[in-house]
């Protein structure tokens, strides 16, 4: 079990927008049950130009067990944010939590062992996606697509995912004042260009198999086509970071595995749509992903963060 005298955690929660969701994602923090004594402070990072979560923060100060920080981060952008909120902590370990998760009890714990386990410089844990009601055949890829799967077992690995559920090393993973690249801010894929960079300074990464968070989808997420521009995003990430570290010939390998995913998955998104087999979802991710290597240079980024959640509704 995870323990030490010193608090030398920050739990970082950038937030726009989402009051109910943030209270829930803060009270599974306070709820911690093993690692409590480790966290120097929770960072909330405002995302919204009006303060909106600053009311509730100053509502939990009273009965939080653990230091609560206001972050304001008008500029919408989650790069931004997770910038801001570095800047009002200095703790050599930084969590991060998104505002629409919650942490399982031994959450946090769990992430530290697996850090000491690893020596990884990046942990990530497993995410169990939800919806709301009224998905309907969607439900069940919906649920995947916003859920994070593993290996069973805690270990390094050569997977990287978003940094919603990560335990950092500070020193080794978040160097400088601001870290996170704010070009980002719209299309996201700041966590993408953080993690290249570590890589190409001989950084590893580890697997808490037992750091469960529940990720709760809002209503104008937990759509289907919401689902395929992510997934487009997600498969402009492999082409983008070759890019960013100059590798011509990656790139061009990615763009290669992106026509044969687009043809082989076309033809299947077809097939599955005439049938209308309830898996066909699958099939539309499989050819997102395989466009999204295809056209990833930046005409063809999607903006689905910053300022374009403004005029979304995200509660």
């Amino acid at each position: 079990m995870a323990s030490s005298s010193a608090r030398d955690v920050a739990v970082v929660i950038p937030t726009l927008r989402r009051p109910d969701s943030l209270e829930r994602a803060l009270r599974s923090v306070f709820a911690q049950t093993e690692a409590l004594d480790r966290i120097a402070t929770v960072v909330v990072a405002d995302n919204d130009p009006e303060g909106s979560a600053a009311p509730l923060v100053e509502r939990l100060r009273a009965e939080a067990p653990v230091v609560l920080t206001y972050a304001p981060a008008p500029l919408p952008g989650v790069a931004t944010a997770r910038n801001a909120a570095l800047a009002a902590t200095e703790a050599p370990l930084i969590a991060f939590l998104d505002d629409d998760e919650a942490a399982a009890p031994q959450w946090l714990s769990a992430l530290l062992d697996a850090q000491v386990q690893t020596g990884a410089d990046v942990v990530f844990g497993p995410i169990r996606g939800r919806v709301p009601d009224g998905t309907g055949w969607t439900t069940g890829y919906l649920e995947g697509f916003f859920g994070r799967a593993g290996p069973d077992r805690t270990g390094l690995t050569d997977d990287i995912h978003g940094c919603g559920n990560s335990l950092m090393v500070r020193a080794a993973a978040l160097p400088g004042p601001a870290p996170f690249d704010t070009a980002t801010n719209e299309t996201g894929g700041e966590d993408d260009r953080l993690f290249t960079a570590l890589l190409k300074r001989g950084g590893r990464f580890g697997w808490a198999a037992d750091a469960w968070v529940d990720e709760f989808a809002p209503p104008g997420r937990a759509t289907l086509r919401y689902a395929l521009l992510r997934a487009f995003a997600y498969g402009q990430s492999p082409s983008q970071m070759a890019a960013d570290r100059g590798d011509r010939l990656a790139v061009a390998r990615w763009m290669l595995v992106g026509f044969a995913q687009t043809g082989l998955w076309g033809l299947a998104s077809l097939l599955a749509a005439l049938l209308r087999r309830p898996m066909r979802a699958y099939a539309y991710d499989r050819l997102a992903r395989g466009l999204g290597k295809v056209f990833w240079t930046k005409g063809f980024e999607p903006k689905l963060y910053g300022a374009a959640m403004l005029s979304r509704r995200t509660d």
